[in-house]
């Protein structure tokens, strides 16, 4: 098989199991990295993590305060705020080797496509983790704090851990959402989805977008799911303005 005079070379399945070990490997290697540089600053990136709930405790007048009621719970902390930045930080990184692996099936003239493709989907991803940590969490933080239930008595404890792993999950959950334009792009260049089918579904897409966003959010509240649902359904129509029709499609295979 030829595509644009350049031999495709086909791999069997030991090669492409093999291509994805070292690819693995490679990204987690550079997620280490991030983690080992990352744990020198992680007071730093925990006080950023904490400040939307310490900001709305304080506007609301309650204790400026979490508690840590396990031996480790400290350390553990420590670590995942590491980890979740070391994801961040590395995110460039890991994308380049998973894309390098997808390419590893496509035509020689398809495979420029990673070095586009990459950069784009740890930009995607930084953007919806920032998004986030910077927007939607203190818009939430802020509706559960002023929530009154009518019972004076009742207060919430916060742990440092509970919180650590609610944002920990939101940002990655934010971060691997926003891949889904980069997802319908390239399927689109690949010819498996077209624009005319794309707006067709639509309606599908929007139910589809709030049952995932329901079942990926780690919190049963429905602020969490629409703010996810929200910016996912912006970004499918993102995609679909970067989405070549098919006869223009055809228009540039031939060039």
């Amino acid at each position: 098989m030829e595509a644009k005079g350049q031999k495709f070379i086909e791999m069997s399945l030991g090669d492409h199991l093999e291509e994805l070990r070292a690819r693995i490997i490679l990204a987690v290697i550079g997620i280490g990295v991030g983690l080992t540089v990352c744990m020198f600053f992680s007071e730093f990136f925990l006080s950023i993590l904490a400040k939307p709930y310490l900001q709305i405790q304080q506007q609301a007048g309650s204790s400026v305060s979490m508690q840590a009621i396990t031996l480790s719970e400290k350390f553990m902390v420590y670590m995942k705020t590491a980890l979740l930045f070391g994801i961040v930080f590395s995110s460039p990184w890991v994308f380049y080797q998973l894309w390098k692996f997808v390419s590893s099936g496509l035509y020689p003239h398809e495979k420029r496509l990673v070095y586009i493709i990459s950069p784009a989907c740890a930009l995607l991803f930084i953007a919806g983790a920032m998004l986030f940590l910077l927007v939607i969490a203190p818009i939430m933080i802020k509706f559960f704090v002023d929530f009154d239930i009518g019972i004076k008595s009742v207060q919430t404890q916060v742990t440092i851990s509970s919180y650590i792993d609610f944002m920990f999950s939101m940002m990655l959950v934010f971060g691997l959402c926003f891949q889904l334009p980069i997802a319908i792009t390239a399927a689109n260049r690949i010819g498996i989805v077209s624009v005319e089918s794309l707006k067709k579904a639509r309606k599908y897409v929007l139910l589809a977008i709030f049952i995932v966003a329901a079942v990926v959010t780690p919190s049963t509240d429905m602020i969490s799911q629409i703010a996810l649902a929200v910016p996912m359904y912006i970004l499918y129509e993102i995609a679909i303005f970067f989405s070549v029709p098919s006869g223009k499609k055809h228009i540039l295979r031939q060039d």
